[in-house]
């Protein structure tokens, strides 16, 4: 007959519980990840929308063009701006005659009082093929910009129809992820950016499908990589630059979309 000795009988105890403490361990370490991958992955995105989108009305309705009006027209076609013009020739960059005033040929746009201020959001982007109408805002902070799901203006760059680089940011991933399908954009695809003054209207003319996150370059006046040569421009004009993040959920490399200005008009 076997006997089993108290000891051992308290040492199966201490394993048993063991065992089941580890495992209560996992199931909530487990719970919390699951929590953790739901608010990042729709929760921040449903907000961010959210926000996004009244600030869209916001400015409309500051522009004097309630809900759903203006310059863009809905989403999901191109927009037609009147008075279209074809792109500068890298030659025809006249100079800013004013502060807040853009140089257009022969035409000069009032787009504001002034610079804005940092986060302030004071444009609408509109990318027809990807159904995205989003607000600019100034900077690419993540807390104060991308994360309520703008499009960041990156501070030292042009604005809007100016001679030079418009250079955006904006989430491939989370927090709205404006910029999530850029990746779909081809040549000629448009891509219009309306303020209180004007409405541009940008096409799609060259793809930078990865590049490093330090690549300063592509927003550089005269757009141009410093890491994957042959990428960019060698002349001045009318530049517009979109930038996320690549691969998806991922922040190692950069990808990056160039359009040239083709036409603008005057609001109202």
């Amino acid at each position: 007959m076997r006997v089993v000795r108290h000891r051992d009988r308290r040492r199966r105890a201490r394993w048993r519980r063991g065992v089941w403490g580890g495992g209560e361990v996992l199931v909530t370490v487990g719970v919390v990840v699951m929590l953790l991958v739901v608010h990042q992955l729709w929760w921040t995105n449903r907000e961010a929308r959210r926000g996004a989108e009244r600030k869209v009305e916001a400015l409309e309705e500051e522009w004097g063009e309630g809900k759903g009006g203006g310059g863009g027209g809905s989403v999901g076609g191109d927009a037609a701006p009147s008075g279209s013009v074809s792109s500068p020739s890298a030659g025809s960059a006249a100079p800013e005659r004013a502060r807040g005033q853009s140089s257009y040929g022969s035409r000069s746009v009032v787009i504001g009082s002034g610079p804005p201020r940092f986060s302030q959001a004071y444009a609408i982007l509109t990318i027809p093929r990807l159904h995205l109408r989003v607000p600019v805002a100034e900077g690419v902070s993540k807390a104060d910009v991308l994360n309520k799901g703008y499009v960041g203006h990156y501070p030292g760059t042009q604005q809007p129809g100016q001679a030079g680089n418009f250079a955006v940011a904006g989430h491939r991933n989370t927090h709205g992820e404006p910029f999530r399908y850029l990746p779909r954009l081809r040549r000629e695809d448009t891509v219009q950016v309306e303020t209180k003054g004007a409405v541009y209207t940008y096409a799609v003319d060259k793809i930078l499908p990865h590049t490093s996150a330090r690549d300063s370059g592509v927003v550089r006046p005269v757009p141009r990589s410093v890491v994957r040569a042959g990428y960019g421009y060698d002349e001045p004009g009318y530049y517009i630059t979109l930038t996320t993040c690549t691969p998806e959920f991922t922040s190692r490399y950069r990808m990056v979309v160039w359009g040239k200005l083709v036409s603008m008009r005057p609001r109202g």
